[in-house]
């Protein structure tokens, strides 16, 4: 991927260009969307909730008027006082090398790309701070190290950082966002230093407007990345895996017509290119699919679609004659990934009015962009000066390109599934809920015999059952095997060093997920192998409840994801609980398992409609730290609802179910159910025996049927 004179995410090694953000071209009619999981968001409170900018970088605000932040070390009890940390010196050491000049560094979680799930190699925040987990943002001056994550993550990251590292809790009372953090820690007139490649437009303006109140300067430095140049020989190679064509049969449209749709989008909108950086959204538009990432099938790439041609911007050792014929036929030429920059620059010099994503495209290439194009119109208007000096005016500014600010409409197309794609879903969760009937045979009889079983060996045998499976191409994130307290820990991820016994006396949850060639599955059961206590039968049967209630919602077209949170919620509220994620995200068909723009989540700032044909996990949960955690999920995807009334002329929505394997009947408190809520469950558990026992038999068979018998509530 590195090549001489490379501005890409691999980047030489020469002096740094060092720019200042506040010299850069000042974003135009930004538009904002949360695209991921469930729990981004993006609106202003009294209290201090997690704000997750365009580009996934965490950034948090807050009202109060004092910080509270206490350092890892004095959370963790019994942690033991380690060396200082090496890298964080090396790192520090580099703030002073010329050219480069700052007094502080941020380290986001994301790729070029802002993908949630990133290769190796470009694991960061990871390698500098040890926190292992998918959302944080590390900032460093040079004497504080600080780490900001979510509600998901606070009892990881309380494990990992050492005690070097201020843990930031986003979303507690007090604690401030990383603009406000350095603005207290930092002088007048210091540099906080960025790679542009790392953040979004729209999360490098919020932070500039946020650190400009204490005159602080942002520093863009784009030929290196300061955690590479102290990585060094260990940083793990580029992926260069081979592309390989997504089938028509499983893609639904080729992709001639997807091309012709966006271009005619590109012309209303008075576009006549645009830039797609995100990798999901190259993948779906060009009916391909790569391995670089871990668990979704995408590949490291740009593409420019103009009016006449597309240009896909690619490691070309990755892409195969059959490749190579299919993107010919399509009329998308090849240019190396690290010519990016270029390829931008010589659309702006010519003064093509380019769609841009602000919201997930990077810094670097829309400061690219703008200042080309002011070059550009500085050429023109010198030009028209001389020629029109009679005139004594220039050209309209409303006839001068600009630039659209708009959110990519490819990430509407993507998420609403056509025909072919809902099939290949219902197809492969089938599979998948043989794969897990399967595996829950195995392991109650495992348990059952006394077989002593790690979380690890638990997740790395559902991973064998699944690769059974015909279509089977990997997990679709890592498996989160949770023995009682770890269960609470709301994405653990099971090391084989430091993961539990899977305990027959306490709360076991399950999420995992498979990438099919078909479709995309994620998952979520809690189960117990014993007697489990009043309390945890109380906290199960309410998340149920509120499984139940989004799962049979109706509500009218246009209605934003962010309605129908309260619903998976009101039954844990009514005895004063909750839980610190969202309730549902969207999922790819066939590619990533977070896909936005949807959700489901109480952070109102996601104003996208549910629309017929979005796929959206289904997953309230309960978790009480050092003790367990409980989580129901299911796959829905949105469609018409036939109702006795059209008020107002609008139809109405509601969901069907993609995800069929049973739910722990043990569990259930029937006497808190109502007889429409068990009969919703009895009726589950019927769709689940017609639908799977057919590809099932022996001890799977008998253990589908012992967990799909009706329930009675007296």
């Amino acid at each position: 991927m590195e090549a001489a004179g490379s501005m890409s995410v691999y980047r030489s090694k020469a002096l740094p260009r060092v720019l200042s953000g506040s010299s850069k071209l000042q974003a135009r009619c930004f538009h904002f969307l949360s695209v991921s999981a469930p729990l981004l968001g993006k609106f202003r409170t009294q209290q201090a909730i997690p704000r997750k900018s365009s580009n996934g970088f965490l950034l948090f605000v807050r009202s109060c008027g004092s910080i509270t932040a206490k350092p890892s070390s004095e959370i963790r009890k019994k942690r033991v006082d380690s060396k200082p940390d090496v890298k964080l010196r090396a790192l520090r050491e580099l703030f002073s090398r010329p050219g480069i000049g700052i007094d502080a560094y941020i380290i986001p979680s994301q790729d070029a790309h802002q993908s949630e799930f990133i290769a190796e190699c470009f694991m960061r925040r990871t390698y500098i701070s040890g926190f292992t987990g998918s959302a944080g943002t590390a900032v460093v001056t040079k004497d504080k190290a600080a780490l900001w994550t979510d509600g998901r993550y606070f009892l990881q990251a309380e494990k990992q950082l050492n005690p070097s590292w201020i843990l930031m809790r986003a979303g507690n009372f007090g604690v401030p966002t990383t603009g406000e953090w350095l603005n207290d820690v930092l002088a007048p007139g210091c540099r906080v230093g960025i790679d542009p490649f790392l953040f979004s437009s729209d999360a490098v303006e919020e932070l500039k407007e946020v650190i400009s109140k204490k005159n602080l300067e942002l520093v863009y430095i784009y030929d290196f990345n300061l955690v590479d140049e102290i990585w060094k020989e260990s940083r793990p190679k580029p992926p260069k895996k081979p592309v390989r064509v997504h089938d028509i049969q499983y893609a639904g449209l080729d992709v001639p017509s997807k091309l012709s749709t966006l271009r005619s989008e590109l012309i209303e909108a008075g576009s006549s290119a645009i830039v797609i950086s995100m990798l999901d959204e190259v993948a779906w538009l060009l009916n391909l699919r790569g391995d670089d990432v871990p668990h979704s099938p995408v590949m490291y790439a740009y593409l420019i679609v103009e009016i006449d041609g597309a240009t896909l911007f690619i490691d070309s050792s990755k892409v195969n004659s059959e490749v190579m014929a299919h993107l010919q036929n399509s009329g998308v030429e090849l240019r190396p990934y690290e010519s990016i920059l270029s390829g931008i620059e010589s659309l702006g010099a010519k003064g093509v009015q380019l769609w841009l994503d602000t919201s997930s495209v990077n810094a670097a290439i829309v400061n690219t962009y703008g200042s080309a194009l002011d070059k550009y119109l500085g050429r023109i208007h010198n030009k028209s000066i001389n020629k029109t000096r009679a005139m004594e005016r220039s050209p309209c500014p409303s006839e001068e390109p600009s630039g659209i600010y708009k959110v990519s409409p490819v990430t509407f197309a993507k998420a609403i599934k056509n025909h072919a794609e809902l099939e290949g879903m219902r197809n492969s969760h089938l599979r998948d809920a043989a794969a897990l009937a399967q595996f829950w045979a195995w392991l109650e009889e495992e348990i059952q015999k006394n077989v002593e079983l790690t979380e690890v060996e638990v997740a790395d045998k559902l991973f064998q059952f699944r690769a059974k499976q015909a279509g089977f191409m990997d997990t679709s994130f890592d498996t989160i095997s949770g023995s009682g307290a770890n269960g609470a820990i709301i994405h653990y991820k099971p090391e084989p060093e430091s993961c539990s016994v899977v305990d027959a006396e306490k709360l076991f949850l399950l999420d995992s997920g498979a990438q099919y060639i078909d479709g995309t599955t994620d998952i979520t059961r809690t189960v117990h192998f014993g007697e489990p206590s009043s309390r945890q039968k109380e906290c199960f049967t309410r998340v149920l409840q509120g499984h139940i209630a989004l799962d049979q919602a109706v509500f009218p077209e246009n209605t934003p994801g962010f309605v129908l949170d309260a619903f998976a919620r009101s039954f844990l509220w009514k005895i004063g609980l909750d839980y610190r994620h969202g309730t549902g995200h969207g999922v790819g068909a066939g590619l990533n398992v977070h896909e936005g723009p949807q959700s489901i989540s109480f952070r109102f700032g996601n104003m996208t409609p549910l629309q017929k044909g979005m796929v959206v996990s289904n997953e309230p949960g309960y978790y009480e730290d050092h003790s367990f955690g409980i989580r129901i999920e299911n796959l829905l995807f949105v469609k018409e609802v036939e109702t006795p009334n059209n008020y107002g002329g609008r139809g109405y929505l509601g969901f069907e179910k993609l995800t069929f394997v049973p739910i722990q009947s043990k569990l259930v408190n029937l006497s808190l159910m109502s007889i429409a809520e068990v009969n919703w469950l009895n009726d589950y558990h019927a769709q689940v025996w017609d639908k799977v026992s057919p590809s099932l038999d022996g001890s799977a068979l008998k253990w589908l049927w012992n967990n799909t018998r009706p329930l009675e509530k007296q």
